[in-house]
């Protein structure tokens, strides 16, 4: 009996086996990014994405500084337009490169706790808007 219940697993396992396999092969990992809300978003610049490893702190402190003033700028704005939500990154770049390209790692990594709490503290406004706006 227990080798004939063995026997109808391994042949349902085996029955099973394609259809994975299609559904392995339908996914394709793929490096560009889609999004359903303001889709044509300004790509980071070109200098984060081929920073190195060992330096990538600074590419997080350049998005979190991109997305502290993005949040707090839809409060000042009451508005969540897409060019508002995700402008270019010119703004958070000049920050960077003004107050911090010169900092340690210990200073940069400082510099993005800060920039994380400025910007959770004003997402649930943002988010209030957005939603409102159908935008988030």
């Amino acid at each position: 009996m227990r080798q004939a219940q063995h026997l109808a697993l391994a042949a349902l396992a085996l029955s099973l086996t394609p259809t994975f396999a299609v559904a392995e092969r339908n996914l394709v990992p793929t490096l560009e990014r889609s999004f359903n809300v303001c889709p044509d978003r300004p790509a980071e610049p070109v200098w984060m994405q081929e920073i190195p490893l060992r330096q990538a702190y600074q590419r997080v402190l350049v998005q979190d500084i991109y997305r502290a003033q993005n949040l707090e700028r839809i409060v000042e704005t009451v508005s969540c337009a897409c060019e508002i939500r995700f402008p270019s990154w010119d703004a958070a770049e000049a920050v960077f490169r003004e107050r911090h390209a010169s900092d340690e790692r210990w200073e940069m990594l400082r510099a993005s706790d800060a920039n994380n709490r400025r910007a959770n503290a004003a997402r649930p406004a943002a988010k209030a808007i957005c939603d409102a706006a159908g935008n988030w």
